[in-house]
């Protein structure tokens, strides 16, 4: 079946349900200077044991097993002097991408910031408190954490640490029932001076091994390829919630979705691969 005609088979199914409606370390507990906000019945999420010399672990994709598992993420970007462009009009997120996802019955990791979250806190409560999400740190500002890096801003080093705990605060005051223990570099750019700064916040680092290129795409067909063609057991992808810098990313997981699920692939949080990596040790 050609692609075009699985997404004509997976619109119809939308249609229905809407109508309806690097490499891993051993993990282990989250760490005391873990700042999201936990249940006392929850279990600890999975986290990764840090780095030499004490560096912030860095996770990249999951075992290369017989089981396969593949993890979609979406980065909610907004950068902490966009606001004006967001009350000019400008659309950060994608509440079509997430209503989707939801009628896909498709668990993702939404790696969001601090600024998006004040921005949008209904919605930002919503994905963090639908069990089929995990809402996990990108940062406050979304400012890069080096320098030259995709133009963006920089953090001071001596505010990096501060910048991920103001993230964690603005989750839970937009009402995010249990934000992850995980970060996000913006622009996944990173060096040894930022893994030092964040080593006592108690997080792990997701980066990725399969880029969408959503960023600034309009072709879907284009973006769902470029996945397609690389998602190997235990990839995670990058992918974008936000609808003016990532336009076509909602179309490009209808067509994703269905075509991985035909190849034999579960979709999973970020949270299970990186305790399934302790398992394949």
């Amino acid at each position: 079946m050609t692609i075009l005609v699985r997404r004509i088979a997976a619109a119809c199914a939308l249609g229905a349900a809407l109508a309806a409606c690097g490499a891993p370390n051993t993990p282990h507990t989250a760490r005391q200077g873990h700042p999201a906000p936990a249940s006392a019945t929850a279990p600890r999420p999975p986290t990764l044991a840090p780095g030499p010399a004490g560096l912030t672990p860095v996770f990249k994709n999951g075992p290369r097993t017989r089981d396969k598992t593949v993890a979609l993420t979406f980065d909610a970007d907004m950068t902490a002097d966009q606001g004006a462009r967001a009350a000019a009009g400008e659309h950060f997120d994608n509440p079509r991408l997430i209503s989707t996802l939801r009628a896909y019955k498709v668990p993702a990791t939404v790696f969001m910031t601090g600024r998006w979250a004040d921005e949008y806190p209904q919605e930002a409560r919503s994905i963090g408190r639908d069990p089929l999400f995990e809402v996990a740190n990108h940062s406050y500002s979304h400012y890069a954490f080096t320098d030259d890096c995709y133009g963006l801003p920089t953090v001071p080093e001596d505010r990096m640490r501060s910048d991920v705990e103001r993230a964690f605060a603005a989750f839970k005051k937009a009402g995010v029932a249990r934000a992850m223990p995980y970060f996000r570099f913006p622009g996944g750019c990173y060096d040894k001076r930022a893994l030092r700064a964040l080593s006592a916040a108690g997080v792990t680092a997701v980066q990725w091994d399969v880029v969408s290129g959503d960023a600034f795409a309009t072709d879907a067909d284009a973006v769902a390829q470029q996945v397609l063609e690389g998602v190997r057991p235990g990839s995670v992808v990058v992918m974008h919630c936000t609808r003016s810098a990532a336009p076509a990313t909602e179309e490009a997981v209808r067509t994703i979705v269905p075509e991985l699920r035909r190849q034999g692939y579960r979709f999973v949080k970020v949270s299970e691969l990186i305790g399934a990596a302790g398992r394949h040790q």
